[in-house]
């Protein structure tokens, strides 16, 4: 009887070790634990997050959702080409919104002349053919709505409740800092198009977190079917402000992402659900990433560096990590020089949704530092992070001048908000000089007909070649065969002379061996249709789209 009991103790514990070491293999072939999100990150460490799919890279990826982006050596076999990071670049008709008159305002105090993102959100609406921007009116005021066809050009439209084109109030539900917002244009429930976390600083809670008594201010989700009515707040776990949300598409799941302060700063932690409301009691909770070692201080200012925020989308292939680092000075410090604070925007990469590789610490979007202009600091982006307009990515964000209008100086004083642009797939090139190069991809499989690339080989020449998995050329798709690429375009068809056809090779191993002169390659994808459509992400949409996917290739540029 006893050697029975324990056989079936021990069949149990098996049980469970087995269930906890249960894997689950993502879209791009990378295995994760199911256990999940990770414990694995510590509050106290300045190391740079690890990334397990960097040292366990998949045998075979499957390359059939997205263009696939070299920001990393994921995809990279054997190359001499040179990998180049490239920062956006701030729109010349900067700032494209400013803050008009007082009645705008729900808040009005020494602060008020600001119009910021505050996160909000800045999506592309299908159904409406329209640019969708959630935003803060006033230093922590009412959270508003504005519109546009083109991204340069708001309106603020009179939506009949509390004040024109405030669609939450400030008061109990304080829109300013937490006014997180994500159009969900694949939920099943209309009624949730739309869904936010707002902070609510009532009842002392803001003095209780300063005192070190709480771990922040309470915060409510709410949810709305056309953006303007929204549902009364479920209330979450306790955060610092800045809390956010993303969707994850990769992995169906919505994510929190919290601020918490630590003993090394603003930092941030991790709570998902393939449910957005039950999500919120953050069960799951774990701590994230902070600013590391390689965030180095500002030479000027001299502070620790901080993460302030850390937002996300899909875009294409990967998930986009918006890194807001704080730079300094302390509170105290800009308050008494009544100037913004620095904060500024980094990127990073992620390929299975919780782990982030940060290759280049170069900043994205800058602070000018420079009184009298309009983002002189406290630089930060929006919920949605990107949208597609053909060959560009715009970055909406939001800068401060310390300014008002009427000359008033200030720390949150002055902001409104402006555009950054960056090429498609344009944040990493893996580039040729004259004489010839060759990158060589790890072994892929796809289920596409159509080979095209990003590239920009004008001054040169880009031509590929197909290899079966052991390395040899395939018959067809030798280099000699390839129609050379003397071009600039973001989205263009590679092709054979003697007719080889991709869909002969579907669902098998092959590798892909470029060459390339004089040029930069930004991506390449498989794609089913000749219109050359990738079946990524389109980060927060664009003119062309019908949703989140771009399933229309060349047919969605204007």
């Amino acid at each position: 009887m006893k050697r029975i009991l324990a056989f079936a103790l021990l069949n149990v514990f098996c049980g469970c070790v087995l269930a906890q070491n249960i894997k689950d293999t993502l879209y791009n072939g990378i295995v994760i634990s199911k256990v999940w999100p990770p414990k694995t990150q510590s509050v106290k460490s300045s190391t740079p997050m690890e990334v397990p799919y960097l040292k366990h890279i998949p045998e075979v990826i499957p390359i059939n959702k997205g263009r696939q982006l070299f920001v990393d050596d994921f995809l990279i076999a054997q190359t001499n080409l040179i990998r180049e990071f490239h920062q956006a670049e701030k729109y010349e008709g900067n700032p494209v919104f400013r803050p008009t008159t007082a009645e705008e305002f729900a808040v009005k105090d020494e602060n008020a002349a600001v119009t910021y993102l505050g996160h909000g959100g800045v999506f592309y609406n299908p159904q409406k053919s329209m640019f969708e921007m959630f935003y803060t009116g006033g230093w922590r005021g009412g959270l508003s709505l504005a519109l546009s066809k083109d991204l340069m050009n708001w309106e603020r439209p009179n939506l009949g409740i509390n004040k024109g084109n405030v669609v939450l109030p400030s008061g109990a539900m304080m829109a300013g800092g937490d006014n997180s917002i994500w159009l969900d244009l694949d939920t099943k429930d209309t009624s949730q198009r739309y869904k936010a976390i707002i902070e609510r600083g009532v009842d002392g809670a803001w003095q209780q977190y300063f005192d070190k008594k709480t771990d922040g201010p309470t915060h409510t989700i709410h949810f709305s079917a056309d953006g303007r009515l929204w549902s009364q707040g479920i209330t979450t776990g306790r955060a610092a402000d800045y809390t956010s949300i993303f969707y994850n598409p990769f992995r169906s799941v919505w994510v929190y992402s919290i601020k918490q302060n630590t003993d090394r700063g603003r930092a941030r932690a991790y709570a998902e659900s393939k449910d957005f409301m039950r999500g919120a009691e953050w069960k799951n909770r774990v701590f994230w990433v902070n600013a590391d070692k390689l965030d180095q201080p500002d030479p000027e200012i001299k502070d620790s560096t901080q993460l302030y925020s850390l937002n996300a989308v899909a875009y294409e292939s990967l998930m986009l990590g918006q890194f807001y680092i704080h730079l300094g000075p302390h509170n105290k410090v800009a308050e008494e020089g009544k100037y913004p604070k620095v904060t500024e925007i980094k990127m990073g990469f992620s390929r299975d949704g919780f782990h982030w590789d940060r290759p280049d610490r170069s900043t994205f979007i800058a602070a000018s530092r420079k009184e009298g202009t309009w983002d002189r600091g406290y630089v930060h982006g929006t919920t949605g992070i990107v949208l597609v307009k053909g060959d560009k990515l715009w970055f909406p964000y939001t800068g401060f001048s310390g300014i008002a209008p009427d000359g008033h100086k200030g720390m949150y004083t002055g902001a409104s908000i402006g555009l950054a642009t960056l090429r498609r797939d344009g944040f990493a090139s893996m580039n040729a000089s004259k004489k010839e190069g060759t990158l060589t991809t790890r072994k892929v499989s796809f289920d596409g007909e159509y080979l095209f690339v990003n590239v920009d080989s004008k001054q040169g020449e880009l031509k590929v070649e197909v290899l079966d998995e052991t390395g040899k050329v395939l018959a067809g798709f030798s280099k000699k065969d390839c129609v050379g690429v003397k071009t600039d375009k973001t989205i263009h068809q590679i092709t054979w002379k003697n007719g080889g056809k991709l869909a002969s090779l579907k669902n098998k191993q092959v590798k892909f061996r470029f060459y390339l002169t004089n040029g930069k390659l930004y991506s390449f994808w498989v794609s089913p249709n000749e219109n050359g459509a990738s079946l990524g992400y389109v980060g927060a949409g664009g003119p062309g789209y019908e949703g989140t996917i771009d399933d229309k290739g060349i047919l969605a540029y204007q």
